[in-house]
């Protein structure tokens, strides 16, 4: 018997019956190591068995592949406008207004955020890392969000998907002086990045009431046996997707 997938939901999107949202995990297709249930076909996996998950989980969402909007994800901030399916190119954050588009965000410890404007009907979705995040990807979409579409910020509802905590996330000083010490701590002389946290705040200064933000406590590195983790297992990490799309009502 086919083990079930495990699919990480937002309590706040639920509330909208309008979107889809769902993230994926290891756990799908009884798939085993060393990549286990992934949807990325860069990492070494067969592709046919890639392509096979990819179908699963989109069609567990009621999304097929071809409703899928993919970009190749380069640590930018770069920002694409979508209006059609298929490969975007190259960026790092997705924003579109139409229906039946799913924007995807492929993880492996980096921070993806999801965002949907309630009022305007408008969604984005950002992987930011801690090179996007110095370049300030998020509060460039919150930008464009606001210039383009007329978003408010007490409008923007918002998930932060599972990413690697800050105790598991060790940076070079060459890292760490980009950021604010506030995101920094010192344990035996090793330095350590809270990346959710600037995006976060980035959020909340942005004017993005607390109660319209929800964060998933689940740590990729920590989560073994539920979360793929770059960091942890090197070469032999799968991906997970992250993907938002609007339905028509």
């Amino acid at each position: 018997m086919e083990k079930l997938m495990q699919i990480i939901k937002s309590n706040l999107f639920l509330k909208y019956p309008e979107i889809i949202f769902g993230f994926s995990t290891k756990i799908g297709l009884d798939r085993q190591g060393p990549f286990f249930f992934n949807l990325s076909f860069n990492v070494g996996d067969n592709p046919q068995i890639v392509q096979e998950n990819r179908e699963k989980f989109f069609d567990s969402l009621g999304l097929k592949s071809s409703q899928i909007a993919f970009q190749k994800q380069i640590h930018s901030d770069v920002i694409k406008f979508v209006d059609k399916t298929g490969s975007v190119g190259e960026s790092d954050a997705l924003i579109t207004n139409k229906t039946n588009i799913g924007l995807a965000i492929s993880v492996a410890d980096c921070t993806s955020i999801f965002i949907y404007d309630k009022e305007n009907k408008i969604i984005a979705a950002v992987h930011s890392g801690w090179r996007g995040t110095v370049k300030k990807i998020l509060k460039k979409v919150l930008s464009n969000l606001s210039f383009h579409y007329k978003s408010k910020p007490e409008n923007l509802i918002v998930f932060i998907g599972p990413s690697i905590s800050q105790k598991n996330y060790e940076v070079g000083k060459d890292v760490a002086v980009l950021f604010d010490q506030k995101y920094l701590t010192v344990e035996n002389q090793r330095l350590y990045l809270d990346v959710t946290s600037v995006n976060k705040d980035f959020l909340l200064d942005f004017g993005v009431p607390e109660e319209n933000i929800e964060i998933s406590n689940l740590c990729t590195y920590e989560e073994k046996e539920l979360l793929h983790s770059f960091r942890r297992d090197k070469d032999k990490s799968g991906r997970m997707i992250g993907i938002i799309a609007l339905k028509d009502i």
